[in-house]
């Protein structure tokens, strides 16, 4: 028996004294890290929002199976928020959606989530109609059964089956009721619980998971009151992408007491909040390497690569050797040494002599390994 067909499914609960003391820990490191985002310099904030929505949009696309070039999402993102010294590219239709999907969700936190907007939502992730070659119901509830399948053709694995369709109508419209009341639950665990809800009914053809999620950003700035993003869940989320769906296959599974799912959520929020306390000490080494290297000369193909690594230091981005700067460049081995050389002249880059090859590493301010992963060539 799946949750939903259970009655009164949608009256979750859970054990208070399980639950409490780890919303209270998660809560003081969450005010924590907010307060320290706030001392910050403006240039700081909007670096540090902007690599956090760049890691929800890629990774809340991940977690579908969507590889999005991350380069382009910096730049819808960056020019959707006014940044200044933004390279102009064209981006595709499903870039510039789930961008505005995120933002709006995360901008307008304190917005009512209506039916008309959820639509807007949907319509901005699926603009052609088509979910890949598949032509679905856009900005509408599915209007058909919907079930989650794994596995080959002719050994497929059901893990669930939502509602039916003649009864998403009611079970939205009871959703966005609750979502939308001014109760005294915590806003924390309200944005865990409309996960879990909006994930169950799975009101569309397509786009479910991300809609989930960004509802849930939502909630989550709402709790801050504040615009700054310092933290990406989606990222954590796809970190643990397996935990993830056997939470959600549990509890879809399982009672209305969500109290083991609510345990996950709140420790994958602990991490992830965790985890941007290093994403902020990189963008901080990376704005202090600047500062000290305003005034020195470097070229374009310099400037590019120094910036690749700081932006996918949480990436296994290999050693960097004339070999892989010539490639990241696209120039010759020997204008890669060149460079390589000038850079270390300069003191920008150390060079790591290993007795075969030579790596090179930024010559950061805070002392950090950059690239951080180092792999065999």
């Amino acid at each position: 028996m799946y949750i939903h067909q259970r009655e009164n499914w949608s009256n979750f609960s859970w054990d208070n004294e399980t639950i409490l003391p780890i919303l209270a820990s998660v809560r003081h490191l969450q005010g924590r890290l907010l307060g320290h985002m706030e001392r910050l310099g403006f240039d700081l904030i909007e670096r540090a929002t902007l690599e956090s929505l760049i890691l929800d949009v890629v990774d809340t696309s991940r977690i579908e199976g969507e590889f999005l070039n991350p380069d382009l999402v910096r730049s819808s993102i960056a020019r959707k928020l006014g940044i200044e010294g933004t390279e102009y590219a064209a981006i595709p239709r499903n870039i510039e959606g789930i961008v505005d999907v995120l933002l709006d969700a995360t901008r307008n936190y304190d917005k009512e989530l209506s039916e008309e907007r959820l639509f807007g939502w949907h319509n901005a992730l699926f603009q052609t109609g088509y979910s890949g070659h598949v032509k679905i119901d856009v900005g509408r509830y599915r209007s058909a059964g919907m079930k989650v399948i794994s596995g080959a053709f002719g050994r497929e694995k059901v893990h669930f089956e939502a509602p039916a369709a003649e009864r998403v109508l009611y079970e939205m419209n009871v959703f966005l009721d609750w979502l939308n009341t001014k109760d005294q639950l915590d806003l924390v665990l309200k944005s865990a619980v409309v996960h879990i809800w909006f994930v169950t009914i799975h009101p569309f053809d397509d786009g479910n998971g991300r809609i989930a999620r960004a509802i849930m950003d939502m909630f989550l700035a709402r709790s801050e009151g504040s615009k700054i993003r310092f933290y990406s869940m989606s990222n954590q989320i796809f970190k643990e992408h397996k935990q993830y769906n056997e939470i959600i296959e549990k509890t879809q599974k399982g009672t209305s007491d969500i109290t083991n799912y609510l345990v996950w959520f709140l420790g994958c929020f602990e991490r992830a909040l965790l985890s941007s306390e290093k994403n902020l000490e990189i963008i901080l080494d990376k704005s202090y390497f600047w500062d000290k290297h305003k005034f020195t000369s470097i070229n374009e193909r310099q400037r590019k690569i120094i910036n690749y690594l700081y932006d996918n230091y949480e990436k296994e981005v290999g050693f960097l050797r004339t070999s892989s700067y010539a490639k990241l460049a696209n120039c010759s081995t020997d204008t890669a040494l060149r460079d390589l050389q000038d850079l270390v002249e300069k003191e920008i880059l150390i060079s790591e002599d290993t007795g075969k090859k030579t790596n090179y590493l930024i010559s950061s301010p805070k002392n950090i390994r950059i690239p951080r992963i180092v792999t065999k060539e």
